[in-house]
């Protein structure tokens, strides 16, 4: 159970960080739970463990470190669109 907590906490993460900044991340549902898993890791690696705590993700440090991967995603699709 705690693992499908993960996932749906990692989902709601990583849609939350898409609508933040108004993008949509690539891949759906599925994409939206790799942003919440790799955005929490990363918002814990440059801002630390802090914050409420749910399904063993931060949720602040993990909401911004989603906004950031969103941001980076959305960058490097646009360059590969021009570059094609």
């Amino acid at each position: 159970m705690g693992f499908i907590w993960s996932l749906i906490i990692g989902g709601i993460i990583g849609w939350l960080g898409g609508l933040v900044i108004g993008r949509d991340i690539p891949g759906g549902v599925i994409g939206n739970i790799i942003a919440g898993f790799i955005g929490a890791f990363l918002g814990s690696l440059i801002l630390g463990d802090w914050g409420p705590e749910v399904g063993g993700f931060y949720l602040i440090p993990a909401i911004l470190g989603a906004i950031l991967l969103t941001l980076i995603v959305g960058f490097l699709l646009k360059s590969m669109k021009r570059t094609a």
